[in-house]
């Protein structure tokens, strides 16, 4: 029934951003970039792709830092127009993708005030897609008090922190804590949002939050080994969300090494093979714990990558919005891996990128 009415308020925006999508770098263009020199010939290959002139105003020697700002402004410039053309209950399902962008800077300005940073430099610092127009206000702010205040008041992240933190816990707690448990307590609010939504957005949104929950649980865990992080803080941080919810979650809680989070990862199917080393030839005596981490991050954007492209097969749903941002994303950092590898003349890692068609 919904497919009847969703293309009345909807359809043209899920045909614009469907657009958007054929636009995404392929193979044959990450092969054209790859025979690149120097970064004139890179921005002149872009040129030919759906970036079109982006970089023509700006002046040589290129640096990958401005590569990668204005790609993302390109993004941000797509995302603007769409929210601008939107109505309820899409408007609020992309407000609610800005808000993890707004948890990263609002805990960047938080680690500014709290070593005493000029707070006005961060904002140059800060993710465009998290940006909001009470943002300068957070600047006035001269300690943890006024900012947190500030936050509770200024900004849309005010239930998240209203309700896990209090202003003591700014000045006490570890910045990476914070920021876990301000994101825990977002994707449990954009599920359960989801969940209000038409059913299919809820069949393609549900598959790709929980991976994002169950993503953040085993990196939690991975990193708080030999850390001063107890094993009830750690449980404390982790979404009550996801397909390791809540066995999984509760076994990661107590898990001391990276063999027992592999034995919990064993029980989903799709996840096995984050820990499969035997394409490398190697074991994970051989990487080492921070060996395994680097490769297991490369292996969680791959199955990103894998779950946004699903989005699209389906039609009628909100999902593709949120898809195509991180596929953007995506793409973004590999054009700047790229771009990178050739201004270090690093040939031989310029491969090392996740190409999403």
């Amino acid at each position: 029934m919904e497919g009847l009415f969703f293309n009345v308020n909807n359809g043209f925006l899920e045909g614009i951003v469907r657009g958007y999508k054929s636009g995404i770098l392929t193979q044959s263009h990450y092969a054209s970039l790859t025979q690149c020199e120097t970064l004139e010939d890179f921005k002149t290959q872009l040129s030919a792709t759906d970036y079109g002139n982006f970089l023509a105003n700006e002046p040589s020697p290129l640096s990958t830092s401005t590569i990668a700002d204005k790609a993302t402004q390109t993004l941000v410039d797509h995302f603007n127009f769409l929210r601008s053309n939107s109505v309820e209950p899409l408007s609020k399902f992309l407000d609610y993708i800005t808000y993890g962008y707004m948890i990263d800077n609002v805990v960047l300005l938080i680690t500014g005030t709290l070593h005493e940073r000029d707070t006005h430099e961060l904002l140059e610092r800060c993710h465009p897609l998290g940006i909001f127009d009470t943002m300068p206000a957070l600047c006035v702010a001269t300690n943890v008090e006024e900012l947190y205040q500030s936050v509770l008041v200024e900004t849309p992240l005010a239930p998240y922190f209203r309700d896990c933190l209090s202003a003591a816990d700014l000045d006490d707690m570890n910045i990476e804590i914070i920021r876990n448990t301000v994101y825990k307590a977002y994707l449990e609010d954009f599920y359960n949002y989801v969940s209000t939504i038409g059913s299919t957005t809820v069949d393609v949104m549900h598959n790709i939050l929980a991976f994002e929950a169950d993503r953040r649980t085993i990196n939690i865990t991975i990193n708080s080994f030999d850390t001063e992080l107890t094993k009830e803080q750690r449980a404390k941080l982790f979404p009550a969300i996801g397909r390791l919810f809540p066995a999984g979650n509760n076994a990661l809680a107590k898990a001391d090494d990276i063999d027992q989070v592999r034995q919990v990862c064993d029980n989903v199917g799709e996840y096995r093979s984050f820990f499969d080393n035997s394409a490398s030839g190697q074991s994970n005596g051989d990487l080492g714990d921070f060996g395994v981490a680097a490769q297991l991050e490369d292996r969680f954007f791959r199955m990103e990558v894998h779950l946004n492209k699903l989005a699209f097969l389906q039609q009628f749903q909100y999902g593709v919005f949120y898809s195509y941002v991180k596929l953007k994303e995506q793409e973004i950092r590999n054009i700047t891996w790229i771009a990178e590898c050739i201004a270090q003349d690093a040939r031989d890692r310029m491969h090392d990128f996740i190409p999403i068609f």
